[in-house]
């Protein structure tokens, strides 16, 4: 009998085969069978919002979550019966790093700052400011004088930096400072009654790594970024969090480790049982 668990998983390239490597065919229906049961709570972890998310149910078939933390983790969302309930009780939480203001509020810090566009109102968040920069700027000045600026305005915040290859720009996302992928997951077990022993993590990139090397049981999934493998790697010998890191193989034929195929792999490594309930 499946005991409850919590199963959280990052979306692009970890439970969405948009990467380069190859996905397993049977891996997502056997990720959907697993997660159809009862007793387990599922729960997407991603930097999309919350259309983008539902863009990617629809596109690549997946299950509907129990939850979904979105915006790398300053919005978090409830579906029951296919509505989506955000749970202002994580916007309160968060809010208070930014002494209680919102985007709107922020905007008007940096409207007289060279070398930043506001991004569309479509990526923007209630705890979210986004804005893209050149790659031909040099950044680190840049970030120097937003984070003066946060600093005498009394704001506690993250500063994310990525890089849309696709459209060749820097994508430069402004964040309370709790408010990301670790801290995210660790609200909803105190809220959902999970602990240690019964969560679950997997993730592939950069912006996985505060949960990847936290006490939170986790997965790598095989056609994860090489630095990130290398991080993970340096980190297991450092400290031996061995015990919390799982770094996908691709050891079966039908399961090569990549996206899905990595995260059941990882699920059957902490939990020898639910392998045996999946082949039911």
């Amino acid at each position: 009998m499946i005991q409850p668990l919590l199963i959280c998983t990052d979306l692009d390239r970890t439970l969405i085969p948009n990467g380069e490597q190859p996905e397993s065919p049977q891996a997502r229906p056997l990720f959907r069978q697993l997660v159809s049961h009862s007793q387990i709570t599922l729960v997407y972890v991603t930097g999309r919002d919350q259309v983008l998310v539902q863009d990617a149910i629809a596109e690549y078939e997946l299950p509907i979550p129990n939850f979904v933390i979105a915006d790398v983790g300053s919005s978090i969302y409830e579906i029951k019966n296919n509505q989506w309930l955000r749970l202002t009780d994580w916007d309160n939480q968060i809010s208070v790093d930014w002494q209680y203001k919102n985007q709107p509020d922020l905007v008007a810090f940096f409207t007289d700052f060279d070398h930043i566009k506001l991004q569309e109102i479509t990526k923007q968040g209630l705890h979210k400011l986004s804005y893209y920069v050149s790659l031909d700027i040099e950044l680190e000045p840049i970030i120097t004088k937003i984070r003066a600026k946060l600093e005498a305005e009394k704001i506690q915040a993250n500063i994310i930096w990525s890089i849309d290859e696709k459209a060749q720009i820097g994508l430069l996302d402004i964040l309370p400072l709790s408010a990301n992928k670790y801290h995210a997951i660790a609200y909803l077990m105190k809220k959902q009654n999970f602990t240690l022993d019964n969560t679950i993590f997997s993730g592939d990139s950069g912006n996985d790594l505060d949960v990847l090397m936290s006490p939170i049981k986790s997965i790598l999934v095989a056609n994860a970024h090489l630095e990130v493998k290398e991080i993970i790697q340096s980190k297991i010998e450092q400290t031996g969090l061995k015990d919390s890191i799982y770094i996908a193989q691709g050891q079966s034929s039908k399961l090569n480790g990549n996206y899905s195929a990595g995260i059941l792999e990882g699920i059957f490594h902490y939990f020898p049982d639910l392998q045996i309930e999946s082949k039911n």
